[in-house]
């Protein structure tokens, strides 16, 4: 193999290898720039594929690591070539370079390219915020909208917003910090307290939304399992013009009272089949988080399912699509 590939995998250490390994179900043996690919023939030739791929990779000045792998490999599983989906870059500023990961990311960007309303529905560490924030970051920078908007229900979890201690900014920020750390992610500091102090990045609750209309900007709706069905067609409605809006949840984790219906849930009946909004649904395999992060979601749906069956969300949602397209 190509000697800038062979260095690349061995600065990944054993972590590159074992992910190699794990996606073409054979065993792989680096020695200096000779890869041996051992095992029955059709995993060798997928093997191939994918060591190819990696190559092409290197080659257009990819930088090769353990997450690169799995990227590959579900790309080629959606029949879709990995330089395609990883030279998509959402968002590029100093070293942060934001591109899909997965098959369904390079969906789930390209739906918010083509949507005034997109939903991100999927467990934790899909990506659903983070490539959310970065197409804010660049529709705003290519001045496509003049402002962005960053919101979440105040769902309280022990503590109440009137008895936490500060003005009110120091009050919402434990409910919006994943939203503050993604923007710092994104841009400097500095620039993402200057527009914040302007108005061009506005972070607030999701009750602060109520009489208002939207306008130039792009809207993303985080945590948005927490919200009644009441309060998502108030949030839907604050659409205007030149707009865009992006909602993301995880239907597994709703944390609202249990007699109370979640807004992410119900939408998805209403909305489902509305010209402009689309429904992008990621999976476990979907998970760019540390590895033991998809174990986690795996081993609570496994309980969820057997502890009650037709009540898991998830399964509910699945079975309720599984009949239309019947």
């Amino acid at each position: 193999m190509p000697y800038e590939v062979a260095v690349q995998l061995s600065d990944a250490g054993e972590a590159g290898l074992r992910a190699l390994e794990e996606h073409v179900d054979c065993d792989v043996f680096l020695r200096g720039n000779q890869l041996t690919l051992d095992g029955e023939a059709e995993a060798v030739q997928r093997a191939a594929t994918v060591v190819r791929e990696l190559t092409t990779l290197a080659e257009r000045g990819h930088r090769l690591e353990a997450g690169t792998i799995p990227a590959v490999g579900s790309a080629l599983a959606a029949a879709q070539r990995p330089t395609e989906m990883l030279d998509d870059v959402v968002w590029q500023h100093n070293d942060v370079r934001v591109a899909p990961k997965t098959a369904l990311q390079k969906h789930y960007v390209d739906a918010i390219r083509a949507n005034t309303v997109t939903f991100g529905i999927g467990p934790a560490g899909t990506g659903k915020t983070f490539l959310a924030v970065a197409a804010a970051a660049a529709a705003l920078a290519r001045h496509e909208v003049k402002r962005i908007i960053l919101t979440r229900p105040a769902v309280e979890a022990g503590e109440r917003l009137g008895f936490l201690p500060g003005d009110l900014m120091q009050k919402i920020d434990p409910y919006l910090r994943p939203l503050f750390d993604a923007l710092h992610d994104m841009l400097d500091p500095e620039r993402v307290t200057a527009y914040l102090e302007s108005g061009v990045i506005e972070v607030a609750p999701l009750a602060f939304m109520r009489g208002r209309t939207l306008n130039d900007a792009f809207i993303i709706l985080d945590e948005a399992q927490n919200t009644t069905p009441e309060q998502m067609k108030m949030f839907l409605t604050r659409l205007g013009y030149r707009s865009k809006m992006v909602i993301t949840g995880d239907i597994t984790q709703v944390d609202l009272p249990k007699e109370q219906r979640s807004g992410l849930v119900a939408v998805a009946e209403v909305l489902d089949e509305v010209d402009s909004v689309e429904f992008v649904r990621f999976k476990r395999d979907d998970v760019v988080r540390n590895k033991l992060v998809q174990r986690i979601v795996d081993a609570y749906d496994a309980h969820a399912e057997a502890q009650a069956p037709e009540l898991h969300p998830a399964r509910a949602v699945e079975r309720r699509g599984e009949r239309r397209r019947a």
